[in-house]
């Protein structure tokens, strides 16, 4: 007789999301892929403002649109539109607070406290939950009160898009919600952390972070040594590299290949060979690391149009499996279809005829993988049913529904 499936493991968790736009509403969906029950709080009428992310003008388009952001965000939950500036909602809330095992919370801190958000306001009604927060910059100090989105407050406040410059250029901007989601992931450590805790105690307690701290982490080889006095070289250009052998060089068709040859006291020689250039081997300019460091330039100027000779599929026959290291600089286009991608689980089927692939999350479980979503939920399309299960009647429903507490 065989064993019944494991249970997934967040599975009978209850997790209130009470956030908006990106990081803190993704850390949720991963709770939710891996079973927990996510119950999604949202203002009555318009909800989330990310569910209308996908008419963004900075958002990718295709000829017929369709909302991929929602499906990737808001899937695997189940929305109740409560208005929480209605003074009729929090009896509901606090309800909905006593059963709850995590709460997700992303207000900046002063509008937390104006909606009685705060652990501090939750712990008397359930000191057992686990209650998570993310800042822009802090709970704390002269910018806590500010609105911190990826781009300001991870990518620009962290000094990621001023170090990743090319000398003399402006900065780059980040693409959507690039250091959201790396964010979402520190959440879902911090709220697993303070499972663990509860686990042992059996009690609750405020975990959280910022997208500022994030962001810093994530810079953190460059901060480290800003601390120490050390000052990160400005990049250059391609065409002006400080090592021509850990570079970016455009093939034929159009693509771009990261060399990284690091190790160049081994590999030179075997490089050259294989490029058909031995006669470099002999070429005073080059013949030892340091040289080539400082013919840098000279350099660039014999490998560029060696590699504009062949097409990057080309390159890749001539270079795996021979130790040097290279890469592509991959176009989404060819993400979404490339075989390692299958392989390493990276997109995901869903259950939706209008978005039938996603992205997955990162995390891989040897004895679990994550639910399948079908279509996310419409504003407000399971509240009569959540306060049904907290045992409101449907006169209690109906009268809340008037008052515009609920939606």
């Amino acid at each position: 007789m065989s064993e019944a499936p494991e249970p997934l493991p967040l599975a009978g968790l209850v997790v209130l999301d009470i956030s908006s736009f990106i990081a803190a509403p993704a850390a949720a969906v991963t709770l939710a892929d891996f079973g927990a029950d996510v119950i999604k709080i949202e203002p009555p009428g318009e909800g989330d403002p990310h569910r209308h992310n996908y008419r963004s003008a900075n958002y990718p388009r295709a000829e017929k649109q369709v909302n991929f952001p929602w499906q990737l965000d808001g899937r695997l939950k189940r929305s109740l539109a409560l208005d929480l500036k209605n003074a009729d909602a929090r009896p509901v809330l606090e309800r909905l607070i006593q059963r709850a095992d995590v709460m997700i919370v992303n207000f900046p801190p002063a509008t937390r406290e104006r909606l009685r958000l705060t652990w501090e306001d939750v712990e008397p009604i359930n000191p057992r939950l686990v209650y998570c927060s993310l800042t822009g910059y802090g709970e704390t100090g002269p910018d806590r009160d500010r609105p911190g989105f990826d781009i300001t407050a991870y990518f620009g406040r962290s000094g990621i898009l001023d170090a990743a410059r090319y000398e003399g250029g402006p900065p780059g901007l980040s693409l959507p919600a690039q250091g959201d989601r790396a964010t979402a992931m520190t959440l879902v450590a911090a709220i697993l952390l303070g499972l663990r805790r509860r686990d042992r105690t059996g009690k609750g307690g405020w975990v959280g972070t910022s997208l500022y701290a994030n962001g810093v982490w994530a810079n953190g080889t460059s901060a480290a040594g800003a601390l120490v006095g050390a000052k990160l070289p400005p990049r250059r250009s391609p065409d002006q590299p400080r090592n021509a052998l850990t570079n970016l060089y455009r093939t034929g068709d159009d693509r771009w290949l990261q060399l990284l040859m690091v190790r160049d006291d081994r590999l030179w020689a075997p490089f050259c060979k294989l490029i058909g250039r031995e006669d470099l081997l002999a070429d005073p300019r080059f013949t030892d690391r340091e040289e080539r460091k400082s013919r840098a330039a000279d350099l660039f100027k014999e490998l560029a149009p060696i590699f504009a000779s062949k097409t990057y599929g080309e390159w890749e026959r001539i270079l795996a499996g021979t130790g040097i290291p290279f890469g592509v600089i991959e176009r989404l286009a060819d993400v979404v279809v490339d075989e390692q991608a299958r392989h390493a689980g990276i997109f995901a089927d869903t259950g939706n005829p209008e978005v039938p692939r996603t992205v997955n999350n990162p995390i891989r479980l040897g004895f679990a993988t994550p639910r399948t979503a079908g279509p996310p939920p419409a504003v407000g399309q399971q509240s009569a049913e959540i306060l049904r299960e907290l045992a409101y009647s449907e006169t209690e429903i109906a009268a809340l529904k008037k008052t515009g507490a609920l939606g």
